[in-house]
């Protein structure tokens, strides 16, 4: 069938297209959304196709290629019709955190300024205690108690018990940069 648009001629390979769709989805449904796939892809693209050229060829084409994109597109995806890897998934909700950095930042302002700043150098910027000794000119040891004594108190203020940490482990790095902005 040769006429001048076609699209006429498009709709007769209509029942090839989709015993070829089924024979790569094997599954009648997915094979209907395929050839409807191809069908659009073909109809808004049809100014490409080389009027002489053989259509069925170009359309079996475009199917082939829509099948194989999406299955690199899908490849990765989980099937989950039921919902229980999904339910398995867990987010903590944002505001805990926010929640606990405020909670963090009100204990740690009512620290001592000896304290909070023996815990800024060695817990925030990483000094060693030799460094943050050299730094406040004290003692080793001087510096040592203020970040024992200083974490003793944060943790009573924040009602921890042995082994808590004092921030979730993700809340440890914001509250670092916060308090490196905050003396730098």
């Amino acid at each position: 069938m040769t006429s001048g648009d076609p699209r006429d001629e498009l709709i007769t390979h209509l029942p090839a297209l989709r015993a070829f769709a089924i024979s790569l989805t094997r599954n009648g449904s997915a094979a209907d959304d395929l050839v409807q796939e191809t069908i659009l892809r073909a109809w808004t693209s049809i100014e490409s196709f080389r009027p002489g050229t053989n259509l069925r060829a170009w359309s079996f084409t475009i199917l082939r290629n829509v099948f194989y994109s999406d299955l690199r597109k899908h490849r990765r995806d989980v099937q989950d019709s039921d919902g229980i890897h999904a339910a398995r998934l867990s987010q903590k909700p944002d505001h805990d955190a926010h929640l606990a950095m405020r909670d963090f930042q009100r204990a740690f302002d009512k620290l001592i300024d000896e304290q909070r700043e023996a815990l800024v150098l060695v817990g925030v910027l990483g000094f060693s205690y030799e460094e943050a000794a050299a730094t406040i000119g004290c003692a080793l040891g001087t510096v040592k108690s203020r970040v024992n004594r200083g974490r003793v108190r944060l943790a009573e203020y924040l009602h921890l018990s042995d082994g808590d940490s004092i921030l979730p482990v993700d809340q440890v790095q914001t509250a670092a940069s916060i308090y490196r902005n905050a003396v730098h």
